[in-house]
């Protein structure tokens, strides 16, 4: 039990040109996290062109311009630059639950260094359904971004935070980081709300085997250039996607 430290939150959110998903998640986040929200720190990639900066959502929120391509590099800046215990690490197409912040400190606080969530989509599908049940278990593909990480801060840092390297695959790098250190994690069966629109894009059979794939390639030692370039290929995305 970690009872007797007084903990809060800093949410970090990679963002790149996600102004509309930003107007829905970032007045959520303020308004529901109380006062176990410290802040949250928007970092936006450098090629970020549809003035989400312009937003206005009070004291409570940062804005961070990265310099540098690539979500895991957005995600450092926003941890260096957080003031709080514990980090979390939100996708901007994604919705937490109404007690997300309580959540996230309740696990921390009851002995977990870290954790996960389980998710459902916004499109109604048997076969969503499906993939989303499987993300409260803990499997093949636990650690993926839309579960949203959140670790105590110290943790993070001992692990020297996400390698920037790894242009695609760089929640499952962590992840795997993570159990290797032994740090003891859980996932709490409280759904996010995660976007379909890749499903939307793609169909249901082409964005799942192209997910198995990638983590089976990633397993395996893969690069994270190559594994990119096949990701973008798989999904008809341009590689700067």
């Amino acid at each position: 039990m970690k009872t007797n430290k007084k903990f809060n939150l800093s949410v970090v959110i990679p963002a790149h040109n996600e102004k509309d998903n930003l107007k829905l998640l970032v007045p959520k986040l303020v308004n529901e996290g109380g006062d176990l929200l410290m802040e949250v720190i928007v970092v936006l990639s450098g090629l970020n062109s549809d003035g989400s900066e312009e937003l206005k959502f009070g004291p409570k929120v940062k804005w961070i311009r990265a310099n540098e391509k690539g979500r895991a590099v957005q995600m450092n800046m926003g941890a260096q630059h957080s003031q709080s215990s514990i980090l979390a690490f939100l996708h901007a197409d994604v919705l937490p639950p109404s007690d997300f912040a309580k959540n996230i400190v309740d696990t921390i606080a009851s002995g977990f260094d870290a954790g996960f969530f389980s998710y459902q989509f916004d499109k109604k599908s048997i076969l969503l359904s499906i993939n989303a049940y499987f993300t409260a278990k803990d499997g093949l593909f636990t650690g993926g971004g839309d579960q949203c990480l959140f670790i105590e801060k110290n943790q993070f840092q001992k692990l020297n935070g996400f390698d920037e390297s790894q242009v695609l695959m760089e929640d499952f790098e962590f992840f795997k980081r993570m159990k290797k250190s032994n740090i003891k994690y859980t996932i709490i069966k409280n759904d996010m709300l995660v976007s379909a629109r890749k499903y939307e894009k793609n169909s249901y059979l082409r964005v799942n085997l192209s997910n198995l794939l990638l983590v089976i390639l990633f397993k395996s030692g893969y690069s994270a250039e190559k594994l990119k370039k096949l990701h973008n290929k798989l999904l008809h995305l341009s590689y700067s996607e």
